[in-house]
């Protein structure tokens, strides 16, 4: 996938400057299961929209179907197949992206209806932002063994059309090879040579890691576009990349970081989400090295998403993933200046739900529960940020002493 984006030039206080000017229409398409909620359905794919505007795109419409479960070979029904056909042509779409990942099969027969945009899935979407978003080498290359490693199942769905033998005179077997098996011979030695040269610099970084002593370690870790660089920016005094866009973090970052005389490295790296492919959990698992090395996770948590615990869920399952799921945890609640809930009316005959939760009752809620130790926040406002650095004083200090007892500064 390869999303187009044109530039436009605009005035602005008699300077010319140029804006960014999507230019590639997409539609998202997804179901509901039997046991879904719509609510949920209709979050997921305006989460599907906000991916589509990350990469460049416009997103136009969303076409939801319910079904028992997905079928095998289009995933959605015929029926609506052709209903989006229909609307692609007449609406000059470029997209169409499904909210699950498609089997090479499922994406061949979809291709075979909807002819005039191009076919993607949630998946090949992260890649791309993941292609867009990577910086530096060791990213690049991390993405790309993501990428390979997406595609080897499904060279025979998207290359059959080029299928032809390869053969005769000075070939073994007189048949020859099929262009798939060639096809399938490259990405399979692209992917070792990734695997190879990735082993090096792993290799560098754990040299690193092991070079800076035995600091005491925090990891930021939490959904994509929580805040976790705005965040890292303020206690660091720092100038890590940060906007409000998903995976605006490829690249660990480490900063040293000082509190009342009490130092120690604070680490973000890229976010997690929804349905992250597991070839992307699988190439990044060295960046996030600095995750399972960390002594305290900071668990930073967008509390003004109406689906926040269920973010929360999906960073926690990450965690076991990667196997981090066994260190302490802080947890952040951040952006609270964005927090907004609906007065419930107390004669109303409907129940009162999470929406009717006001920021003090979420707030008592949450610090009665004494498992995980917890503060709010809003890192943009600077909103209980004295709070913040005294709570991390007094975990690192804990450690820091049990690793520097005779550090007259923490007495």
């Amino acid at each position: 996938m390869k999303i187009n984006k044109g530039t436009e030039f605009q005035k602005d206080n008699g300077q010319e400057k140029i804006e960014k000017k999507y230019t590639d229409k997409a539609v998202f398409v997804g179901l509901i299961k039997q046991g879904d909620e719509d609510r949920k359905i209709k979050e997921y794919l305006d989460e599907l929209e906000f991916l589509a505007e990350t990469a460049g795109a416009i997103p136009d419409k969303q076409f939801i179907q319910r079904v028992d479960r997905p079928d095998s070979a289009t995933y959605i029904r015929s029926g609506k197949l052709q209903e989006i056909s229909d609307y692609c042509e007449e609406n000059d779409i470029e997209y169409v992206i499904f909210d699950d990942e498609l089997s090479g099969i499922q994406q061949r027969n979809i291709e075979k209806i909807i002819k005039t945009a191009q076919v993607i899935d949630r998946t090949s979407l992260i890649l791309e932002i993941f292609a867009q978003r990577a910086k530096t080498a060791y990213a690049k290359m991390q993405v790309d063994l993501a990428k390979y490693n997406y595609i080897l199942p499904r060279l025979a769905g998207m290359w059959t059309h080029l299928e032809r033998q390869r053969g005769g005179m000075g070939t073994r077997g007189g048949m020859g090879e099929t262009q798939i098996e060639i096809d399938r011979r490259i990405v399979k030695d692209r992917i070792n040579k990734l695997k190879e040269q990735l082993k090096k610099v792993d290799r560098q970084m754990a040299t690193q890691r092991g070079n800076r002593g035995s600091l005491v370690r925090l990891s930021l870790v939490g959904y994509t576009n929580v805040g976790k660089s705005t965040l890292m920016n303020l206690l660091a005094k720092s100038d890590v990349f940060a906007e409000n866009k998903l995976f605006a973090t490829l690249d660990t970052t480490v900063r040293k970081v000082v509190i009342e005389n009490v130092p120690f490295l604070l680490s973000d790296t890229v976010g997690f989400i929804r349905k992250l492919p597991t070839q992307l959990v699988e190439a990044f698992k060295s960046t996030l090295d600095e995750v399972r090395e960390a002594d305290i996770l900071v668990h930073v948590v967008d509390v003004s998403h109406p689906d926040f615990e269920e973010q929360m869920t999906v960073v926690e399952q990450t965690l076991k993933d990667i196997g981090a799921n066994d260190k302490p945890v802080f947890v952040i609640f951040n952006k609270v200046d964005n927090y907004k809930s609906v007065e419930y009316d107390e004669f109303s005959l409907e129940p009162k739900g999470p929406e009717h939760v006001t920021l003090d009752e979420l707030k008592n809620s949450w610090i009665a529960k004494e498992k995980t130790p917890c503060i709010f926040i809003s890192a943009k406002e600077k909103i209980g940020i004295d709070k913040l650095r005294s709570d991390l004083y007094k975990m690192v200090a804990e450690i820091h002493a049990g690793r520097y007892p005779f550090d007259n500064f923490l007495w």
